[in-house]
C-alpha cells in the first residue's frame, strides 16, 4: 500500500482526488491536509464522502509515498520551498507552477509522454483546458500534419473557477447565462504549444474559452487544415490513441453527459471545406485534474494505468 498525501485537500480538486482514492485499492490516505478546515472530519466538508472515510484535515506534514500539490497557483513553489520533502517522495502537482518542467518536473500527459512519466519523481499535471485541447491535436502535431493555425472554441463549467468565490462564479451570475473570458490569452496556451510543438515552432492557436452554465465538463470544438480524407483522419486518431486505456474516437455525435464523472476523453471528427473539425469532451475535474493526477500515480508507481479510475460517466 503506498501512503498518500493531500495538500490543500478542502477544495474542488481535493474533494475529487479524495473520492478517487478512497475507493482505490493500493493506497492508505494518511496526510489530508487544510490550513482553513484542520481539525474537522473530511466528510463534514466533502458531504458525499459521508460514510466512506472518518479521516480529519490536519495542518501536520506527514511522511508518505505520494505527496499531491492542490493548491492554487503559486502555492505549489511556496509549500516546497517551505517543507523538507524527503528525495524519495514522488510529488504530483495540480497548479500551474511547474508546467514549464522547470525544476525537474515532468509535464504529466500520459498520452503525450508515458515513459518519462514512468520514471519521474515529480509530475506537472496539465491543466483541463489544456488536457482537452491536446488530446484533440497530439496525432496531427505527432504525425507533422498541423499546417496552418489551429482555432478553439471552447466552453467549461462552473467548477473550472475553483471553490473561491468571485463575481462569475455565483449561482445567480452563471444560471442561464454563457460568457467569454481571456480570449487569445488563457493561460494554458504556454503548455499546449509546448507540448504540441515536437521538437518544432509551435502552431499558432486562436483559443476563444466560454464560462458555460453547467457545473462540470469541458467541451473543445478545434479546428485546423487538413488535406486528407476523414477515413484518414479516423485512422490516424485511432492508431495513435490505441494504446490508451481512457481516450476513444466515436463516429457518433458526443455529449458531455458521456464523459462526467469519469477519466475518459472522447473524440469526434468531421471535415468542412478542408478544415478538420475536432470536438473533445472531458470532465475538468477528473481527466482535466485529479483523476489524470491519480492516473499519473499509477504509472510512476508501475500500476495498472486504470487502477481506480474505472468509473461510469452519470448518463441521466
Amino acid at each position: 500500500m503506498a501512503k498518500i498525501g493531500i495538500v490543500g485537500a478542502a477544495g474542488y480538486t481535493g474533494g475529487e482526488l479524495l473520492r478517487i482514492l478512497v475507493n482505490h485499492p493500493d493506497v492508505e490516505l494518511t496526510c489530508i491536509l487544510s490550513n482553513s478546515q484542520t481539525g474537522k472530519l473530511v466528510s463534514d466538508v466533502h458531504t458525499d464522502l459521508l460514510g466512506s472515510t472518518f479521516a480529519k484535515f490536519t495542518d501536520t506534514l506527514k511522511p508518505v509515498d505520494v505527496l499531491f500539490l492542490c493548491s492554487g497557483h503559486g502555492e505549489s513553489k511556496k509549500f516546497l520551498e517551505a517543507n523538507d520533502i524527503p528525495w524519495h517522495t514522488k510529488i504530483i502537482d495540480l497548479s500551474t507552477d511547474y508546467r514549464d518542467e522547470s525544476d525537474g518536473f515532468v509535464y504529466g500527459l500520459p498520452e503525450f509522454q508515458k515513459a518519462k512519466i514512468q520514471t519521474a519523481q515529480k509530475i506537472a499535471n496539465p491543466g483541463c483546458f489544456a488536457t482537452s485541447i491536446e488530446l484533440a491535436l497530439l496525432p496531427l502535431a505527432a504525425a507533422g500534419k498541423i499546417t496552418g493555425d489551429v482555432h478553439v472554441s471552447a466552453i467549461t463549467g462552473s467548477t473550472g473557477a475553483g471553490q473561491s468565490l468571485s463575481n462569475t462564479s455565483h449561482f445567480s451570475w452563471r444560471n442561464n447565462n454563457i460568457s467569454i473570458y481571456k480570449a487569445f490569452t488563457h493561460q494554458h496556451l504556454a503548455e499546449i504549444g509546448q507540448t504540441l510543438a515536437f521538437g518544432k515552432k509551435a502552431p499558432l492557436i486562436h483559443f476563444v474559452p466560454y464560462r458555460g452554465n453547467f457545473s462540470r465538463g469541458i467541451m473543445a470544438n478545434v479546428y485546423t487544415p487538413f488535406t486528407g480524407t476523414l477515413e484518414e483522419a479516423l485512422e490516424l486518431y485511432n492508431n495513435y490513441y490505441e494504446p490508451s486505456p481512457f481516450v476513444f474516437v466515436s463516429k457518433a455525435s458526443i455529449d458531455l453527459k458521456q464523459v462526467v464523472n469519469t477519466n475518459k476523453c472522447l473524440l469526434h471528427l468531421e471535415i468542412h471545406q478542408g478544415q478538420l473539425l475536432i470536438t473533445s469532451i472531458i470532465d475538468n475535474l477528473i481527466k482535466g485534474a485529479s483523476g489524470q493526477a491519480v492516473q499519473n500515480m499509477n504509472i510512476m508507481l508501475g500500476w495498472k494505468e486504470d487502477e481506480g479510475l474505472r468509473l461510469k460517466a452519470i448518463g441521466f
